[in-house]
């Protein structure tokens, strides 16, 4: 596989500049290599003060730097190594200028102190970023939606780690990314702390806040293996049967994708169940968010995408938003496994089931370049689980699921594009006979709808 093949070369000409996709949010001059935030939140009030302490890297000469940061968080100040720094805000970003011009390769860091009242986003994809509930709230950053309550570069490609520690009212827990380390309570405030070690872009980063009681899933004892991730939930105290319920196949949906798509790629996994009702699930790292109306039968197949994400989007993040289809894509593909793993349809007869309800839509989604309204079209999350299948059905599935787990394990904790898809399945087909990109195209590049796989 290289650029001289045809199909690669129609691939890459089909290919866009996708800083449209979340115009005006990310920033190529530094990197943020780690976020320590600290929060103060007022549930009845909603008002959110906030300490952010950013380590970078300069990446080319910088006397400045822009930050994504929402007006509605007003800065009241930014100090570099003691000394504080003159800044400009505007509506999305924060304007910060440096004592003197640092050089490429130079590390630095910045705290920013700020405060407000934090409210989401309305754009194509609805409504995102921090959000209220009617007894608690979330924030919920895909893909734009980071800056709505903290300072950051708002880029998939820009990962970094986080500490969060977040003061609540007593009565309420938290829950963010990674494991908590500790908690502490002090006048009828109650302050949590999660460390978040593996990279994680900013997008993904996620604060949960309600009225939760927390327990622990997964098999106990000597049955749970010892490198097994920690498995937790959250939900209210009237919901919790109901959630354990709903998430009895989890222990087994771990132990399939771990078989096909290589170890879970983090420490813990929470998964965190609203009072309200959600229009969807929502995805963060080591975090899946549900409504109270997810915990049915129906949503089994929801818990099942949900969870690959950890694999396909937060472990192996796409480098650009246009690559989408290697998060929703892989996840879709990933529910139609388990479902066939659980006895239920198979992944061919779901495929099936899904080439006829696309046979039936608008042919004029490309799925390498799909344009930032129609980044999570269904047509996207459909069409991506097809060209797996398609990929699948030319091969033993020794060879496909092997794809797979190189693919996870090449590019853990890091970002990844179809080039680098196309360029892997390659060398892991070479000698086959197969060629992965000419069976890949017709579904990456072309709007036409190709045979059912």
């Amino acid at each position: 596989m290289h650029a001289a093949d045809p199909s690669f070369a129609n691939f890459q000409q089909a290919q866009s500049p996708s800083n449209g996709y979340s115009a005006g949010h990310g920033h190529c001059e530094y990197a943020v290599s780690r976020y320590g935030l600290t929060l103060d939140y007022s549930v009845t009030a909603n008002l959110l003060t906030g300490t952010a302490d950013l380590e970078l890297v300069a990446l080319e000469p910088l006397t400045g730097v822009v930050l994504d940061l929402q007006s509605e968080l007003a800065v009241s100040q930014v100090e570099a190594g003691g000394l504080q720094l003159p800044f400009a805000q505007g509506r999305q970003h924060l304007r910060i200028t440096l004592p003197g011009q640092l050089p490429a390769g130079a590390a630095f860091s910045l705290q920013i102190r700020y405060a407000g009242f934090p409210q989401p986003l309305d754009g194509p994809w609805g409504s995102i970023g921090w959000e209220e509930l009617t007894d608690g709230a979330l924030a919920a950053g895909q893909p734009a939606g980071a800056p709505t309550w903290f300072p950051c570069n708002d880029h998939p490609a820009d990962k970094a780690s986080y500490r969060f520690l977040v003061t609540v009212e007593e009565e309420y827990r938290v829950v963010a990314n990674g494991a908590c380390s500790g908690q502490t309570a002090e006048a009828g405030r109650r302050t949590w702390v999660f460390e978040q070690p593996e990279p994680m872009a900013a997008y993904l980063a996620t604060v949960q806040i309600g009225r939760y009681e927390q327990v622990r899933l997964g098999a106990p004892g000597p049955e749970q293996a010892p490198a097994a991730p920690v498995q937790l939930l959250a939900a209210p105290a009237r919901l919790l049967a109901k959630a354990r319920a709903a998430l009895m196949e989890q222990d087994r949906i771990f132990a399939a994708f771990e078989n096909w798509f290589g170890p879970y790629p983090f420490g813990s996994y929470t998964v965190v169940v609203t009072e309200d009702k959600l229009e969807i699930p929502l995805e963060a790292q080591t975090i899946t968010v549900l409504g109270r109306n997810h915990l049915g039968r129906k949503s089994r197949r929801l818990l099942a995408h949900e969870l690959a994400h950890q694999w396909f989007g937060n472990s192996v993040t796409a480098s650009e938003w246009q690559d989408i289809w290697l998060h929703e894509g892989f996840a879709t593909y990933a529910e139609w496994l388990w479902s066939e793993a659980a006895g239920r349809e198979t992944a061919n007869e779901l495929g099936q089931e899904a080439w006829h309800w696309l046979s039936h839509r608008p042919e004029n989604l490309c799925l390498v370049s799909p344009g930032p309204e129609r980044m999570f079209d269904d047509r996207l999350y459909i069409r991506g689980g097809l060209a797996l299948h398609a990929l699948r059905r030319v091969a033993p599935d020794s060879l496909f699921f092997g794809l797979l787990r190189t693919w996870t394990a090449q590019f853990r904790h890091r970002n990844a594009s179809t080039a680098d898809f196309l360029e892997l399945a390659g060398r892991i087909y070479a000698g086959t006979g197969i060629d992965p990109a000419a069976v890949l195209e017709p579904w990456l590049v072309d709007t036409a709808l190709p045979p059912c796989p």
